[in-house]
């Protein structure tokens, strides 16, 4: 089973946000974890395409926070996810995706098995500017078993010398974990990017016959 591409999806008419209740093509409803390391853009991510008003628990960085959350390439970062966040969106053939962004940082870690419960996959969200920083949460989706893919967040000053081939080295993904570019801020790039993953999904639950 393929999907077609963002620019046709099977949603609910109206503007993000405004939808409530589930649209009757329902068939399937999945939940989703949205991953990555603090400032990477996972509250972004599902902002933009969520078919409901998203839950957030954005909360200021404090002065008590500051010296636990590393800022190095988010200096203009002024708040942080402190529980979960959520969204939903319908996507073609009657799949339902519920969304649900985990806290990047360590100090978090004690909410993972809580959230993760439950869940069919991971898109684990990546900054090219700073690949170290996504080696923790790279790991933890693995120690889960949840099956992932992931998507580099295209940051405006993210660097574009790098090949796909350097990149996936230096995350050291497995072959068959898609990896594609996204903007978090742009719907149709980030239903892209939740497709890649579902579609990853079908093809690990697919009969090797077919």
């Amino acid at each position: 089973m393929a999907f077609a591409p963002s620019s046709t999806p099977d949603a609910p008419p109206g503007p993000p946000g405004d939808v409530v209740r589930l649209p009757d093509t329902a068939r399937d409803l999945v939940k989703i974890l949205v991953a990555g390391p603090f400032g990477v853009g996972k509250t972004t991510l599902i902002g933009s395409v969520s078919e409901i008003r998203p839950l957030h628990t954005e909360e200021p960085i404090s002065e008590a926070s500051a010296p636990l959350d590393d800022l190095a390439g988010v200096r203009d970062k002024a708040t942080t996810t402190v529980a979960v966040d959520f969204g939903r969106i319908s996507l073609p053939g009657g799949v339902v995706l519920y969304l649900f962004g985990t806290p990047g940082q360590e100090r978090f870690r004690a909410l993972w098995d809580d959230i993760a419960y439950g869940a069919l996959g991971a898109l684990v969200l990546v900054d090219s500017r700073r690949l170290d920083a996504s080696f923790d949460v790279l790991g933890l989706v693995e120690e889960s078993g949840l099956p992932y893919a992931v998507a580099l967040n295209a940051f405006p000053d993210a660097p574009r010398h790098h090949t796909a081939e350097q990149l996936r080295a230096a995350l050291d993904l497995e072959a068959g974990t898609p990896m594609v570019t996204c903007d978090a801020r742009d719907a149709d790039s980030s239903v892209d990017a939740l497709l890649a993953l579902v579609q990853h999904l079908i093809d690990r639950h697919a009969p090797e016959d077919r």
